[in-house]
């Protein structure tokens, strides 16, 4: 070997010893930096909100009109909680060089990021700051990010065998006696429901969703742009199992609503931050006057293990998305949240916010009406019975981001099932409080008479749910 060869061979040598340190840094192939670099937030909890300018007795300032009416309709007052955080709170944590990413009114929080530690937990001599603690440590590497995929033109269906008005939507709401609320005119028109989600890639490109009345979307997971419709395809499933409106192919359960796409979940890491995106995109909800939220979204294992829950913590109190969660109706919202996918594994149990009182907690079952064997089980850690309802999710009908009609498995899609039907219900009573037509539901459900952890109160039946109740 001459010493140019020597030279060349050496060089390759070194550019491969190097990429394979750097891979191995990055914990193996194929994953990419963390993008901006190394950061950390800190969920700083609030002593008060005085000096705030805003005032209960005009929540026009913080809440739309659609909100207000909804609360009134309901006899819910506007309290201290609906209070925005004071904003010199907000503009001194910035001053100091922390970056404000979420904000929560009903719990008087902030998460603040920062790539200086130091700068985020120097944040605790601030006079109006009462306690802060670590919620996230970027990785120093993730997989590489969802991009768009191609999508077809026109809506595929796979199973050519279904003829009927609701195509591959039938099965799904005939298994929860909805259709004949459909018949009745009541397909959820006038309510408006908020999908909380990962991403709903495609959506504004397949042509299928056009006729899907979206009144806005919004991003509140840091690090990424507002476009929600570009990653992740999860939430065009659940969205279309509610919204599709495609007729002889597939019609979801509430195809006349409006609805919000919020985006709140990161789908690259697991971190307790994730609690305080999915927070303020519920606060969000209630404040452009959200009706029904469907949320396929459930924590209780992090990527940083020390912060990760236990079963005692699944009382509805201890974590702070569970919390909030059990807010909603008392703001005069039905929160529909899926059980969770761990019935097989080692945790077995439901996620938060599942855990969480005066919610509809969705588990799955397969078209014979037997639970999934994935379904997440209950109790609460404080003896309350969980899930509370079931529905088809072993497997559910969905759109995918490709524009195909498929069956996928989950508790994600047996709750848009159930969400879709519930702002049925609601349209078609609409003096019913939001607490009153979660009890409705309950006690529509197969097994109320002997609702137990692994069915809840069984599968609702909407149509029986309507009969007692119609005038």
């Amino acid at each position: 070997m001459n010493q140019n060869h020597l030279k060349l061979y050496l060089a390759l040598l070194l550019a491969a010893v190097t990429m394979t340190a750097m891979s191995n840094r990055m914990g193996g192939p194929g994953r990419i930096p963390y993008p901006g670099g190394k950061c950390y937030m800190f969920r700083v909890t609030l002593r008060d909100k005085a000096n705030t300018p805003y005032s209960v007795g005009k929540p026009e300032q913080f809440l739309s009109k659609k909100a207000i009416e909804r609360r009134q309709r309901q006899g819910l007052k506007v309290d201290s909680t609906d209070l925005p955080v004071t904003p010199s709170y907000l503009q001194r944590m910035q001053k100091e060089g922390a970056q404000v990413v979420a904000v929560s009114k009903w719990n008087n929080t902030v998460l603040v990021k920062s790539d200086n530690r130091q700068t985020l937990e120097d944040l605790t001599v601030l006079p109006f700051v009462k306690s802060s603690e670590l919620v996230f440590v970027s990785p120093d590497s993730i997989r590489p990010l969802s991009r768009r995929v191609r999508n077809h033109s026109e809506l595929i269906m796979l199973d050519s065998t279904i003829h009927d008005a609701y195509g591959m939507g039938k099965a799904q709401i005939e298994s929860i006696n909805g259709r004949r609320l459909h018949d009745f005119g009541f397909m959820g028109e006038g309510m408006t429901i908020a999908v909380l989600d990962a991403g709903f890639m495609n959506i504004d490109r397949i042509p299928a969703f056009k006729k899907v009345k979206i009144l806005g979307t919004r991003n509140f997971v840091a690090g990424y742009d507002n476009d929600v419709y570009k990653e992740m395809d999860h939430g065009t499933k659940t969205l279309s199992v509610i919204a599709m409106d495609q007729p002889k192919l597939f019609v979801g359960t509430a195809p006349k609503a409006a609805f919000w796409l919020l985006r709140c979940e990161d789908y690259l890491t697991e971190s307790p931050a994730e609690e305080d995106y999915w927070i303020a995109a519920a606060e969000f909800a209630d404040s452009v006057g959200v009706d029904v939220i469907s949320s396929s979204l459930g924590y209780h294992s992090f990527d940083d293990a020390s912060l990760s829950y236990h079963y005692a913590d699944l009382n509805g109190r201890t974590a702070p998305i569970s919390r909030t969660a059990a807010m909603l109706a008392h703001k005069g919202m039905i929160l529909v949240n899926s059980a969770g996918n761990d019935g097989m594994g080692t945790w077995k149990k439901i996620n938060v916010p599942a855990d969480a009182p005066d919610i509809l907690t969705v588990g799955a079952v397969s078209p014979d009406g037997i639970n999934a064997p994935f379904s997440s089980i209950g109790p609460t850690a404080d003896g309350r019975t969980k899930p509370d309802v079931m529905a088809y999710g072993c497997p559910t009908n969905v759109v995918t981001g490709r524009g195909y009609i498929t069956p996928d498995t989950g508790t994600s899609f047996a709750c848009p099932l159930v969400a879709g039907m519930v702002a049925c219900l609601w349209q078609s009573m609409p003096n019913k409080t939001a607490l009153e037509m979660i009890d409705i539901v309950r006690r529509s459900s197969s097994n109320v008479k002997t609702p137990d952890n692994i069915m809840g109160y069984g599968i609702p039946d909407f149509w029986k749910a309507y009969q007692p109740q119609k005038q």
